[in-house]
């Protein structure tokens, strides 16, 4: 090299000093090596400060982790919690930007780094991030402390105001630093982390376009926010390159280079068309990474690896489409803490998939998460398992004014901003009640600022009237629209304990059994698992029967209240809610299977499944009604080859046979399709006394890990000679662990529900206990005794960890798989039309005219009711066409309460009359002889009667006129010859 040449090298290198580098952007799991004490003491947030006897944890880690299901939510220990670390950065830190990023802390945290405060973050939900670097110690030791204050009653200190869903009822009260903590090194020309809670960034958002799904093609957008803390301009190019599933390229490209002034934040973008894409789909995780890199001079000076997924979502008509398709939600609002017992919810990456993967098992496809947004972890697991979520912010049951309303819109702008890449977030939630038509239209301009390309909806619930929100849908009445989707968000609220199969067998639960809750009956909060099992059908044929295809106006189908049991508000016996499908440890309720029977379609049941409730093992004098769930046409059951005839047919699933004397042997429930060829078949056998206990091993799929967070659980069955699972044991297990392990334990029926304890029964036969690793590796060994039955062991090896100075590259979540279960969305339609409206023309009522046309009007708000007098109680309408009307879908105001005696006629023909039936929305008049006519009555023929059919069914909510199901309304309490009518639908079912 000459002279001239190397001087011109030197001027380069002067002016642009990141140009000589390679990628510097490193990421550390800063999770290892804290030191935690419960307690406030003085002084602690020095550099040197005396910690050596707190206690060693590693992150995440609530402090009051103890607490989860063994004792009622309202008791949780909320207090001040310190949590400190020393650690030492990698020389190659030096003259780097250094930044730290928390995915949340409960509820407000003090952050303090080599004794200097850095910061305050109280919204107890989504992530927030520091810049460390003014504070650092580069050459030497450092000391972050952390002073958390999870009061229930925390008041945000530069105004005085709780924040709203720091709430008793829903919100457990896991302390402290619950989430995980990482360490970033960049340069100082970099792209920056999508925390705006204090460093008001908002990092990559990767999205597509003009996505064409036949043609399996998109144009791929990429936006990096960049900022330049050099001393001087910087010229910078942009260039993304995108790798599949399996790790292989398959496009890079660039954007327009530009020059980046010193202290200036510029957005770079790039984007270009992608064939041959495989689109994310509900049980279909499949995933992309998109590395965007900043390069100066040719060479990358930063790098940064997005996660995500591609498709393509429409919300209109009442529906919702998912990459062309349309999609009835089935699914759950599950408590966001998605918690455990003894470890609340900081459990390892692998345990998110396995409890998130039970979605895709039983045919669900929506996560409706309730109050407060989920943590990443779980964002990003239901990512790879193929699993919807509705995101909300934070709220509670109402909406809210001034300073509160304020601190709803900044976390839900920091939500976006956080979770805007992950595909399976389909839906924002503004509110866990109805908002204001104002606050509605401020939560969509935050979505359009921050995620405009994301292909998200975002509404609240309820909404019903409230055009401007992208869906609606109310907690436990069924809505319809033609407009945007009605889901609704929190249905079927009955509570059972696993452990109670029925009233014929062990422990002999009778129905319904247990303490009053606030003074009233609270039988359908201590349901058997036979009966729970059957509210589950009843309530799932509300929003069925109302799917896409049966009319113009329909439902987008709903979240069964919570997925697993929960240390949140429940109204039975427990001091935890049991109205999951699974247990607390996941252990599948019958109500499981029935679900999957019932779901596996995108709309229509595609695949048929049949179950048999409960068991076959009982005593010679039982009979007993046997429940069946099937998707078949028709079910026969038989006992040892018998046949006991078929099933009454109820709520389209449900298959009942009143009373079935028990035989020792097997039970088999066989469906069948309208030819009577065989479609399924379920069998139930006899299981022989107890005889052994059976071992089973769950952990992540590369093993346990020496991490100090990484879990493995352990199943215990009392099985029979044949190694089958005896349905009625309860035998007490003493556990003995021995190697380099931290008892965690399990859950069972007590005060205290056995958390934490080294005994600790089976219920049905089965447990599962928790083991947590430690930081040091080596062979653990789980020895298993009950009385009467020999005693077992299972052993496991933990894998080392490396961790330098409180520093460590590995991370748990990096290699589990994305699950494919479903493949790739069906091409086909998902449903078929069976049933068409007939548009109402005009209409002349009784009395009232002027709102005759609000019985039709697609507003469930809105009403038409005549005068009180029997005379004026009659409407008529006129058809579009003559139609033979068969199927009169009408919603009646007190539906759930009030049934109307009322005759239909088609002009003069009478071809309806009866008493309506309560509901927890529409009632369908089917009609067995139509008439063709263009001339539809309703008339009333004589006193309507109240009682409440669903007196049980409440959920804490906040009183309000025009709530037509309640009566709330003004003058709502008449009975006399009222007919009141919110909704009404003219169909015709097509021959098939």
């Amino acid at each position: 090299m000459n002279r001239q040449n190397l001087l011109i090298l030197l001027c380069m290198l002067l002016l642009f000093p990141v140009s000589g580098q390679s990628n510097n952007r490193e990421k550390y799991n800063f999770n290892p090596g804290w030191l935690l004490y419960i307690g406030d003491t003085p002084e602690a947030e020095r550099a040197d400060f005396s910690d050596e006897n707190w206690k060693k944890i590693t992150l995440p880690r609530a402090f009051n982790e103890d607490e989860a299901f063994k004792v009622h939510i309202w008791g949780m220990t909320d207090t001040i919690a310190w949590y400190r670390k020393h650690f030492r950065l990698p020389k190659t830190a030096k003259g780097k930007k250094v930044f730290i990023e928390f995915e949340g802390v409960r509820q407000a945290a003090d952050f303090y780094l080599n004794g200097k405060h850095i910061g305050l973050h109280e919204n107890g939900v989504m992530a927030v991030g520091f810049d460390l670097t003014p504070f650092l110690n580069f050459g030497g030791e450092n000391v972050i402390a952390l002073r958390t204050d999870n009061d229930w009653r925390y008041k945000e200190r530069s105004t005085g105001s709780l924040f709203q869903w720091n709430d008793r009822n829903f919100n457990a009260n896991y302390g402290g630093v619950p989430k995980n903590v990482w360490l970033h090194i960049t340069d100082k020309l970099y792209q920056t982390l999508p925390l705006y809670s204090n460093l008001q960034t908002t990092g990559t958002y990767i999205y597509a376009s003009d996505i064409k799904v036949k043609a399996r093609e998109a144009v791929v957008h990429a936006e990096s926010q960049v900022r330049n803390e050099y001393g001087k301009s910087v010229h910078v190019d942009y260039e993304v390159s995108i790798y599949d599933y399996d790790g292989k390229r398959v496009s890079t490209f660039r954007g327009q280079p530009t020059t980046v002034q010193s202290g200036e934040t510029v957005v770079l973008k790039a984007s270009a068309p992608l064939k041959d894409l495989h689109f994310w789909s509900w049980g279909y995780g499949y995933l992309y990474d998109v590395k965007t890199t900043l390069l100066v001079n040719g060479r990358p000076v930063d790098e940064v690896v997005t996660r995500t997924g591609f498709r393509k979502t429409r919300f209109g008509e009442g529906k919702v489409w998912l990459n062309d398709r349309v999609l009835q939600l089935k699914g759950y609002a599950q408590r966001s803490s998605n918690e455990w017992p003894g470890v609340g919810m900081s459990v390892p990456p692998w345990m998110s998939d396995y409890s998130n993967g039970l979605m895709i098992e039983h045919n669900a496809n929506l996560f409706r998460w309730m109050h407060v947004t989920p943590w990443k972890q779980d964002v990003e697991s239901c990512d790879r398992v193929g699993v919807i979520q509705m995101l909300p912010a934070g709220d509670a049951e109402r909406d809210a004014t001034g300073r509160r309303w304020e601190q709803r819109k900044e976390l839900m702008r920091d939500v976006i901003i956080y979770m805007r890449n992950n595909p399976s977030i389909l839906f924002y939630e503004s509110g866990n009640e109805s908002i204001s038509r104002e606050h509605m239209i401020e939560m969509i301009a935050i979505r359009d600022q921050y995620d405009p390309h994301g292909g998200r909806a975002i509404g609240s619930r309820e909404m019903l009237d409230i055009r401007e929100a992208e869906y609606g849908g109310e907690m436990l009445y069924v809505n319809k629209s033609e407009h945007h989707p009605m889901i609704q968000t929190e249905y079927c609220r009955d509570e059972g304990l696993r452990k109670y199969w029925d009233e014929y067998s062990y422990p002999f639960h009778k129905q319904g059994d247990g303490p009053l809750h606030k003074g009233q009956d609270a039988g359908a909060y201590n349901q058997n698992q036979d009966r729970l099992t059957v509210e589950f059908v009843r309530r799932w044929y509300d929003l069925w029967r109302e799917r896409p295809g049966t009319g113009r106006r329909v439902n987008s189908g709903g979240a069964k209240i919570v997925f697993s049991d929960t240390q949140t508000y429940g109204r039975g016996a427990e001091n935890y809610r049991r109205s999951g499908v699974v247990d607390p440890l996941r252990i599948p309720k019958d109500g499981f299977f029935a679900h999957k029977v019932m779901w596996d379609g995108w709309v229509d049941v595609e695949n048929c499944h049949t179950h048999i409730i409960g068991h076959w093992n009982y005593t010679p004098e039982v009979r007993k009604p046997v429940y069946v769930v099937s998707s078949g046409e028709a079910v026969e059951l038989f006992v040892n080859g018998k046949s006991k005839g078929f099933g009454r047919q109820d709520y389209r699933f449900l298959f009942t046979f009143d009373s079935v004397q028990w035989e020792k042997g097997m039970i088999e429930a066989i469906s069948y399709d309208e030819q009577h060829k065989e479609l399924s078949r379920h069998s139930l056998q006899t299981v022989g006394e107890p005889e052994r206990l059976k071992l089973t091993l769950m952990h992540g799929p590369q093993g346990v890990f020496a991490d100090g967070a990484d879990i493995a659980m352990v199943q215990v069955e009392v099985v029979d000679g044949n190694g089958e699972r005896c349905p009625l044991a309860n035998h007490k297990i003493k556990f003995d662990l021995q190697g380099p392990a931290e008892w965690r334990g399990g859950i069972a029926q007590a005060a205290d529900n056995y958390v934490l304890a080294k005994e600790l029964p089976v219920e049905c036969g089965i447990t599962r206990v928790m083991i947590r690793s430690t930081t040091q590796p080596g062979n653990v060994v789980l020895k298993v005794a009950a009385e009467g039955l020999a005693s077992e062991e299972i052993a496991f090896s933990t894998q080392p960890v490396e961790v330098k100075n409180g520093l460590s590259t590995f991370f748990p979540a990096i290699g589990l798989p994305s699950r494919f279960d479903r493949g790739e969305t069906p091409a086909s339609p998902s449903y078929k039309v069976t049933k068409v409206d007939v548009r109402v023309t005009d209409v002349t009522a009784g009395t009232n005219q002027g709102d005759a046309g609000k019985s039709f009007d697609d507003n469930e708000l809105s009403e038409w009711k005549n005068d009180g007098r029997l005379n004026t109680a009659w409407i008529t309408y006129k058809l579009e066409r003559r139609a033979e009307i068969d199927d009169i879908c009408i919603k009646l105001t007190g539906w759930r309460q009030r049934s109307y005696p009322l005759e239909v006629y088609a002009g003069e023909h009478l071809i309806w009359s009866g008493n309506t039936e309560k509901s927890l929305g529409y009632v369908h008049l089917i009609i067995d002889r139509p008439v063709r006519s263009d001339e539809i009555t309703i008339r009333l023929k004589g006193a309507t009667q109240d009682s409440d059919a669903f007196g049980q069914i409440i959920e804490v909510v906040e009183p309000k006129a025009g709530e037509l199901d309640l009566f709330k309304a003004e003058g709502g309490k008449k009975v006399n010859n009222e007919l009141r009518i919110v909704e009404v639908e003219f169909l015709e079912t097509l021959n098939q």
